[in-house]
């Protein structure tokens, strides 16, 4: 049983920045890439970015250069670094684990407001 926990959500200003962490635990999500997604009322859920099991990363057209993915693999931590955020990123973020994902956190709310 794959359990994906997500954390670092919160409220911030346009043009602040919020560190999201994702910790995976239990068997089966070794090998499989790491990914966040993200989804807003009334949208569907959109990719943001994923890291491979062998550290290649891609993002969203939308997101590069905004966000970062880094892992560290000794706690099975998976971070989404969010710069100058803005109102349109608000959003439930999830990690995933698997592409598409086979695994999925149960979220964490990120709201950028003034």
């Amino acid at each position: 049983q794959v359990k994906l926990v997500e954390s670092g959500g919160g409220l911030v200003q346009p043009g602040g920045s919020l560190r999201l962490s994702c910790k995976a635990s239990g068997n089966g999500f070794r090998g499989l890439s790491r990914g966040w997604y993200r989804q807003s009322p009334g949208k569907e859920r959109e990719f943001v970015a994923r890291i491979t099991d062998g550290g290649r990363i891609i993002y969203a057209d939308s997101m590069r250069g905004r966000f970062t993915i880094s892992r560290d693999n000794a706690p099975n931590m998976v971070f989404l670094q969010m710069n100058n955020l803005e109102p349109e990123d608000a959003a439930v973020y999830y990690c995933g684990a698997g592409y598409p994902p086979q695994y999925r956190g149960q979220g964490t709310q990120v709201t950028v407001s003034s």
